[in-house]
């Protein structure tokens, strides 16, 4: 089934259940009974329209939209409205800017962008202006998504499209260099949101706050189709902030939250800050990226007693999720690996040198969420023969089909002679009560080669040292793992995902040595 196909027959069969619903109601034009909300069958009557509205501009199948609007129904629309004409939704995020946006539509080839007027201080009317003559195939700028919505419903093309047709142009996050266009299927992100909902038993009764952001998997695939697969509501909000997080999970009886580790870090704190104990609802507690460190994984477990905490590894270029935790791993298991992959995907963990089977090295993994490769640049060395995708993190196997993080491959720097991945520094660090963040590169160094430079975020009146930090890393670690040097920083860069920008870290510590 196609991804419009899905949102077709879940509006016939529940016609009146409510699929989304707004976290501050008012902004949704809806005429549902309940403000805020807006049932399957109204979003599919809207999607008709704008599928129409999308025709008459020109876009037909094959076609790139650029979407570059903040989570909400417009954005989600916009993604059904385009895959039921057949054509491509290409993610774009509204804080890119001028080099971003150039690489993005100029690779994809987009005809249509829709967007806002404006963010923060950038005059994004302008910009696009600015941009178009650099950009021949662009046709029409949206700045309105409501301007599109039409009249006679267009053909519905995509409801038939196939596994194998693109339906979403996913850059990456350009954390090591010009974002690649992963090409995700229908197939594909179906086949990653089923697995999710298989795994986690999400149905009806369940409700997701939509935090993580639509143009990355974490939002699109991981939250929002995996909840149209479930039967499961979304609770939209424009944007994660710790206090807007707190107070829709508690509002909307939010039962599954699924946050990258700092967002969770954030969230505990302004718990704190606000004086609110538990949180009653949650039913998962979902943490996307790496696995959760022991202290954050503690935390966790103590603010949502009734949830269950759940490790998420996936990627772009898989569609979404690809490894979670196992339903009965204990603690220990869940701080301690990413979990097991999903039903249909295969992983092989391989020597980087040898290519062979091992023990500890590069992930790989093959199955139908697989993305059909980038757009525009062939990449042997990540899209392998036979259907078999590297995956650039290093992982070792344990506890039987366990897979445990040892870090991005491109991170892991030689000290010493020793190989030194630094997520394994990281998370002794954030076992400290004192610290909430913390990231390492290699630095530059005449005797060893490369030595551990660690970035630290010290929680809200934390006083602890770099001496204590190095102190703690060197009961618990080899010495050739104990960081050098200790650098307490306010905040550490993330990407528009919420992960944390380890190229940018590295070009700070190449400048000062």
């Amino acid at each position: 089934m196609s991804i419009s196909g899905l949102l077709r027959t879940a509006a016939r069969d529940r016609p009146d259940a409510v699929f989304l619903r707004e976290a501050e109601p008012g902004r949704l034009r809806s005429v549902a009974r309940e403000p805020g909300a807006v049932t399957l069958a109204e979003l599919d009557e809207h999607v008709d329209r704008l599928a129409a509205g999308l025709a008459a501009r020109g876009v037909g199948p094959g076609d790139r939209v650029g979407v570059a609007l903040p989570n909400g129904a417009a954005w989600v629309g916009l993604l059904f409205a385009t895959t039921r004409l057949g054509a491509v939704l290409v993610t774009l995020n509204v804080r890119y800017r001028g080099s971003e946006l150039e690489h993005m539509l100029g690779d994809s080839g987009a005809r249509l962008v829709v967007t806002v007027p404006e963010a923060g201080d950038t005059d994004l009317t302008a910009l696009y202006a600015e941009l178009r003559p650099r950009l021949p195939g662009l046709e029409h700028v949206v700045t309105d998504a409501d301007e599109l919505v039409g009249g006679a419903p267009a053909a519905a093309r995509g409801d038939e499209a196939g596994t194998g047709d693109p339906a979403v142009l996913l850059y990456t996050s350009g954390t090591t260099g010009a974002p690649k266009g992963a090409v995700l299927t229908h197939g594909s992100l179906l086949a990653s949101a089923g697995a999710e909902a298989e795994h986690l038993g999400l149905g009806r009764d369940d409700r997701f706050l939509a935090t993580m952001p639509f143009t990355h998997v974490g939002g699109l695939t991981c939250t929002l189709l995996s909840a149209l697969v479930a039967g499961s509501e979304v609770v939209l909000t424009p944007g994660f902030s710790p206090a807007g997080a707190l107070r829709d999970v508690t509002t909307h009886g939010v039962t599954v939250f699924a946050g990258v580790p700092t967002m969770w870090t954030l969230l505990l704190a302004e718990m704190a800050r606000a004086g609110v104990g538990t949180l009653e609802t949650l039913r998962y507690a979902v943490a996307g990226g790496s696995n959760v460190e022991p202290a954050l994984c503690a935390a966790i477990t103590a603010a949502a007693p009734h949830a269950r905490v759940v490790n998420l590894y996936g990627l772009s270029e898989t569609s979404g999720a690809a490894v979670m935790s196992a339903l009965d791993d204990d603690a220990d298991t869940v701080a301690g690996t990413l979990g097991v992959p999903l039903p249909g995907i295969e992983a092989r963990v391989v020597d980087p040198i040898e290519g062979t089977d091992a023990d500890e090295g590069e992930l790989w993994l093959r199955g139908p969420s697989v993305a059909a490769g980038y757009r525009n640049v062939p990449d042997a060395a990540t899209f392998r023969p036979d259907g078999w995708l590297a995956t650039g993190d290093v992982v070792a196997r344990v506890r039987g089909d366990h897979l445990a993080l040892r870090g991005r491959l491109k991170e892991m720097f030689i000290s010493g002679g020793y190989n030194v991945y630094p997520v394994e520094v990281e998370n002794v660090l954030g076992a400290h009560p004192g610290v909430a963040m913390a990231a390492g590169v290699g630095e530059p160094d005449d005797t060893h080669g490369e030595v551990g430079h660690y970035f630290v975020v010290r929680r809200e009146g934390s006083t602890v040292t770099a001496d204590e930090l190095v102190a703690l890393a060197a009961e618990r670690l080899a010495d050739y793992k104990v960081p050098r040097v200790v650098e307490f920083v306010d905040e550490l860069p993330l990407t528009p995902a919420g992960k944390i920008q380890k190229a940018v870290l590295r070009r700070r510590v190449q400048k000062g040595s």
